[in-house]
């Protein structure tokens, strides 16, 4: 099992479980290292000192708040223990809300929240009564010199926990909406087709990333000494016609498989006719 990075309790109202956090994602993309062009030399990065002219060690380097151009609150880790909260070391469930209020725009990082021994039952109790009640636990947590609002949610018997941002963090895009436009009922119709014959069951081994994909094969080209295959650009460019676009999606659509055409027209009907008719003017 990986190493852990956080380890405490969790809490709401007079119950306490020993519990251990661990990644619950990690990135597996290709990274390179900065070379030097003429003799492919990997270049370093070192902390220089402009007072002195001279390379530092990290035994030197102290935390500085710059409370005015040029000057320094220095602050030392020692310090920074002194001042964490108690959700240091104890996660308190603040609230249970319905997942469906919570933006995701909020997620940050997910982790495994995972019980030790004497945790274990009222860990399970947990779980099930979110998974059956549909609720999701609001909480406070300190890890990595930040206190984060968590989101814990059931997930495959146990609980997931997703760090989120802060109110002030998110950032609102102004003008930003539904834009101020008139979409035609026969275009939602052919719209809502669309949708059905695309739809299917998020199954999230299917989905590859393609770019690094290609890295890799160019990186093996280069091994091989074999040229680079250039991957060919689609052309994009405004819909002039949208309802003329969305017949054509549908009609290439409606070439694959029988049943998903099939299920499409079926649900296309049922909105048609939940949709209460139209009144016409007098």
């Amino acid at each position: 099992m990986p190493a852990s990075v956080w380890t405490g309790y969790l809490t709401f109202g007079l119950i306490s479980m020993p519990v251990r956090l661990f990644s619950g994602a990690r990135s597996t993309r290709i990274s390179f290292h900065m070379l030097h062009r003429p003799d492919h030399v990997r270049v370093k990065q070192q902390l220089i000192c402009p007072v002195e002219e001279k390379v530092v060690g990290r035994d030197e380097i102290v935390k500085g708040y710059e409370y005015r151009k040029g000057e320094y609150v220095i602050i030392e880790p020692d310090e920074i223990k002194k001042i964490e909260p108690k959700t240091a070391k104890a996660m308190e469930i603040l609230e249970f809300v319905k997942a469906s209020e919570v933006d995701p725009i909020y997620f940050e990082s997910s982790y495994y929240l995972v019980p030790d021994e004497p945790g274990k039952r009222p860990y399970a109790l947990l779980a099930q009564a979110l998974q059956e009640t549909k609720y999701v636990a609001i909480a406070k947590l300190t890890m990595h010199n930040r206190e984060y609002t968590v989101f814990l949610r059931p997930h495959g018997g146990g609980l997931m926990l997703h760090t989120m941002y802060y109110e002030d963090e998110v950032r609102r895009l102004e003008n930003f909406g539904k834009p101020d436009v008139d979409v035609r009922e026969s275009e939602v119709k052919v719209a809502h087709q669309l949708i059905e014959a695309l739809s299917a069951k998020f199954e999230p081994e299917k989905y590859h990333d393609t770019f690094e994909e290609n890295l890799k094969e160019l990186i093996k080209a280069h091994l091989e000494g074999r040229e680079v295959t250039t991957v060919p650009k689609p052309k994009v460019a405004p819909v002039k016609d949208l309802m003329s676009a969305l017949k054509e999606s549908l009609a290439q659509m409606q070439k694959k498989p029988p049943q998903r055409a099939e299920e499409a027209q079926k649900a296309s009907e049922t909105h048609t006719k939940k949709r209460a008719p139209r009144k016409r003017a007098a």
